[in-house]
């Protein structure tokens, strides 16, 4: 499996030079399997990339699109994704974490002829609603599993086990410790993501965003390493940055992030996600 980063940014796009190097797009990820197959999880500005670099190459297959949720900054990329307007693109949208998010599907707003001009009968792809039992799914060569995830509005992540042996879980907008009921406390996340060679997770904050972001439904730091520490991925990749946050501030927090793995002894290494970031799975730990 290969991993490729074209959104990395929470909340809105935040070009600029100080967002350059790490990018400014919002949540877009694609998962290349085994057999080709094209995993896309999200749909927020960092889409429009990936539709580009599909149309050049001539993918043909499915693209299978998996939202976390709704949230505009999820989205707001997709009426600008290229395949979308290729009578030959077969766009595969799989279910949602809830019956609100699940209209998305049924009636886009998003191409409601207000949000944008194109409504969504004229789309000229062939888009298939998919419709899973509950339970694990088969997505061409992998095998995927769903977790509901602690968000306003509800939202879901999710876990791809490859036929190769490559396990990728991909779990943005969720807050380890909300001030109310928790849909999904951190130690059974944690064994959710368990074995993972990849996890990408939500880690928009540092302590002095609170306590005023407390509840908005993203992450601090510091409980995504601790839920790290859980789960021991091989790689820990912090995601869905802060559209003030700095490249710098990204810089020293990667830098600080692994300071705390090494201190604690967890065989995790942290990434900032950035744009054009590509991983190649399984990843293997290397030896004694």
């Amino acid at each position: 499996m290969r991993v490729t980063f074209y959104g990395v940014r929470g909340s809105c796009p935040a070009p600029g030079p100080d967002t350059a190097r790490h990018g400014g797009n919002t949540s877009c990820v694609a998962a290349r399997l085994a057999d080709g197959t094209i995993l896309v999880f999200d749909a927020g500005t960092g889409i429009r990339q990936l539709g580009s670099e599909l149309k050049a190459e001539g993918y043909s297959l499915p693209i299978h699109l998996l939202l976390s949720h709704t949230h505009w900054d999820h989205i707001i990329g997709l009426p600008f994704f290229e395949p979308l307007w290729d009578p030959d693109t077969h766009l595969v949208i799989h279910p949602l974490t809830n019956n609100r998010q699940e209209r998305f599907r049924w009636k886009p707003t998003i191409f409601d002829e207000i949000h944008f001009p194109v409504p969504a009968a004229d789309i000229p792809c062939r888009m298939e609603l998919a419709d899973h039992p509950r339970g694990q799914w088969k997505i061409g060569s992998a095998t995927v599993l769903r977790v509901p995830l602690n968000h306003p509005g509800g939202a879901q992540g999710f876990r791809i086990e490859d036929s190769d042996g490559s396990v990728f879980c991909y779990l943005t907008d969720h807050e380890i410790r909300p001030p109310g009921p928790q849909t999904t406390a951190v130690e059974d996340l944690a064994q959710f993501a368990a074995g993972a060679d990849v996890a990408v997770c939500d880690a928009q904050y540092m302590p002095g965003d609170m306590p005023d972001k407390h509840g908005w439904g993203h992450s601090l730091v510091e409980d995504v390493l601790r839920f790290g520490q859980l789960a021991q991925p091989k790689k820990l990749v912090l995601f869905h940055h802060d559209p003030d946050r700095t490249d710098d501030a990204l810089d020293e927090i990667e830098r600080w992030a692994n300071e705390w793995m090494t201190e604690r002894q967890v065989p995790t290494e942290v990434i900032c996600a950035s744009e054009g970031l590509q991983l190649d799975l399984p990843l293997r730990r290397p030896g004694p």
